[in-house]
């Protein structure tokens, strides 16, 4: 049988002993000792590349300007309602116009802060924030969201784009930009794919010139595209996302299963995955579960019943769905009939105090 996962917390005083061999060894920080031993005041924390001073970095709050801009009513405070506002599609109809700069925060994994600036799409609203307000809108910007409602693609709407990919190279060179062609549901099925590289070609040839990094991608509120989309946007702002596929994948391996998939628990957004290397005909599987959770935890929560996992079987496979770390849910997928579900269920419930580590809470 297989056996679960020994992780052991070390004793306070081992402990501490493992966080001073660790700071000898990369140097970079000094950990304060405790007032038992000490009267003075903790030292400073000095600034390090180091791995090891990166991970005590991100034990604080790291906040990330997103910008989600695009023309109105193409879509963009709909899929803002459905990823981070529990909104079900039918919903969003009653939603009215942006109107200038909706500004919200959203607390995603614990210690990341998005503060998403919606900016209102119509004509003057644009004039103003490239004229008026440049440097306070593109100043200091992580990522640029920008919707494209598919059916009323013109060349003003690239133009403007262009516009605001310019002023974004000026102020925030470095900043990350993803473009939505949404709405693609409204285009024939064995059309999307065609329109979609047109489009996408378009919006590349406006940005050749600029040290701007663009990516494109297809989207619609009624499908999987949106969440597939949005957890690539956030996948970007993650930092620490190849230590949680290295440590899911020594997981996957000890647990003997097909696929292992991590799931913030808010939003239910992809945000790291390993498999055993098998070819899977579905790459839109992980989006299609996010939806189909989300919309069962929200049927839960109408029934007045709180969520905390699933287990999914048939002839060819065994899927556990469990709340994990403190902000994450977690999906084992097993074909190997000769492992227990129990044992499974052990690892699952062996491994939670090591990810919460490698997923540092907000220090409130």
């Amino acid at each position: 049988p297989l056996l679960p996962v020994c992780l052991r917390r070390p004793e306070s005083s081992e402990r501490r002993k493992l966080l001073e061999d660790e700071a000898r060894l990369c140097g970079s920080v000094d950990y304060p000792r405790s007032a038992a031993t000490s009267a003075e005041s903790p030292p400073r924390h000095r600034p390090s590349t180091s791995p090891c001073g990166r991970r005590h970095r991100l034990q604080s709050t790291m906040k990330k300007k997103v910008l989600l801009m695009g023309k109105s009513g193409s879509g963009k405070t709909s899929m803002r309602s459905i990823i981070f506002a529990d909104y079900l599609a039918r919903d969003t109809t009653r939603l009215s116009p942006t109107i200038d700069v909706e500004y919200s925060s959203v607390q995603f994994l614990g210690n990341l802060h998005l503060h998403l600036w919606d900016c209102g799409g119509q004509d003057d609203f644009y004039k103003n924030y490239l004229d008026n307000m440049r440097d306070h809108i593109f100043r200091s910007v992580e990522l640029l969201v920008y919707v494209f409602d598919i059916e009323h693609f013109e060349a003003v709407d690239l133009k403007q784009f262009e516009a605001v990919a310019e002023a974004l190279d000026q102020h925030s060179p470095d900043a990350l930009v993803f473009v939505l062609l949404h709405k693609m549901d409204l285009v024939a099925e064995e059309e999307r794919s065609l329109v979609f590289r047109e489009r996408e070609s378009l919006i590349n040839e406006c940005t050749r010139n600029l040290a701007v990094r663009v990516k494109c991608f297809p989207s619609s509120i009624w499908d999987e595209t949106l969440y597939r989309a949005w957890s690539q946007i956030v996948y970007s702002l993650v930092p620490n996302t190849k230590l949680l596929e290295d440590n899911l994948n020594d997981f996957c391996k000890i647990c003997g299963s097909d696929e292992v998939v991590l799931f913030e628990s808010t939003t239910f957004l992809v945000i790291a995955h390993c498999e055993d290397g098998s070819k899977h005909s579905d790459v839109h599987r992980f989006e299609k579960i996010s939806n189909i959770i989300k919309q069962f935890k929200l049927s839960c929560r109408k029934a007045q019943a709180s969520f905390e996992g699933m287990v999914v079987q048939n002839s060819r496979f065994t899927a556990f769905f469990n709340l994990f770390t403190s902000n994450t849910c977690i999906m084992v997928i097993v074909s190997d009939t000769d492992i227990q579900p129990a044992s499974i269920q052990l690892n699952i419930d062996a491994a939670k105090p090591h990810f919460e580590s490698l997923i540092p809470q907000t220090q409130m």
